[in-house]
C-alpha cells in the first residue's frame, strides 16, 4: 500500500468516524448537542481536522442523510422482497418506512427536516437519495392504477408515510392506532 493509500484509507476512517459520532450524538441528546467542538472531543481530533472533512454542521448532517437513505433504501427492499404479491409488498414497504423512522429518529430528521445541503428532485439530488425513493417506486408502479403517473403515485404514498412518521412521532397520532392507519393507507391507495 502506497503512502498516499494508506492516507486516503486514514482519511476515509476519520470521515466515518466523524458520522458516527454525530449520528450516535444526535440519537442521544438531538441535533442541538451535535456541536463541532463536541464531535472534535468525542473523536479526540482537534477542530480543524473535523473541519478538513466537512465545512461544518449542514454538510455533517448531509453525510448522515446519505448513510440513512442508503440504510432505508435497503430496509425498504428487504422488507418489499419478503412479501408475497403486491398489496403485501406495499404493506411490507409502508411497515419498513414507519419502522426506520422511529428507530432513528435523528437520522430521519437529517433526511427529511434538517437542512443538510442536499437537493431533492433534481438533477442534482445524491444518488442515495434517489435510490430510497427508487426503492418505493420500484414496488408502487403496479398498484398505482390505471392512468396514475408511478412517480406521482410514489411521491403521495411518500408524503403519507412521512406525515404517519412525523405526527405519530410528535404525539399528535395515538400510537395504538398505527397498524390500523397502515392498512387503511395500502387499502386506499394501492388499488391492484
Amino acid at each position: 500500500m502506497s503512502v498516499q493509500e494508506r492516507k486516503e484509507r486514514e482519511r476515509a476512517e476519520r470521515e466515518r468516524l466523524i458520522v458516527a459520532t454525530a449520528r450516535e450524538l444526535a440519537e442521544q441528546q438531538g441535533w442541538d448537542a451535535v456541536t463541532t467542538r463536541r464531535l472534535a472531543e468525542r473523536i479526540e481530533y482537534s477542530q480543524p481536522v473535523l473541519y478538513s472533512h466537512f465545512r461544518g454542521k449542514r454538510e455533517i448532517i448531509g453525510a448522515v442523510a446519505l448513510e440513512g437513505a442508503a440504510e432505508m433504501a435497503a430496509s425498504l427492499r428487504a422488507a418489499a422482497s419478503a412479501a408475497a404479491g403486491p398489496r403485501p409488498r406495499v404493506a411490507a414497504l409502508a411497515r419498513a418506512y414507519l419502522d426506520f423512522a422511529a428507530r432513528n429518529p435523528a437520522v430521519y430528521d437529517a433526511m427529511f427536516r434538517l437542512d443538510g445541503g442536499l437537493a431533492f428532485a433534481t438533477e442534482e439530488t445524491p444518488e442515495p437519495l434517489k435510490d430510497a425513493f427508487a426503492a418505493l417506486l420500484e414496488n408502487l408502479a403496479e398498484v398505482a392504477g390505471e392512468d396514475v403517473h408511478p412517480g406521482l403515485f410514489t411521491e403521495v404514498f411518500w408524503a403519507a408515510l412521512h406525515g404517519l412518521a412525523t405526527l405519530t412521532r410528535s404525539g399528535r397520532l395515538p400510537p395504538e392506532d398505527a397498524e390500523r392507519r397502515t392498512e387503511l393507507l395500502v387499502d386506499r391507495l394501492a388499488v391492484a
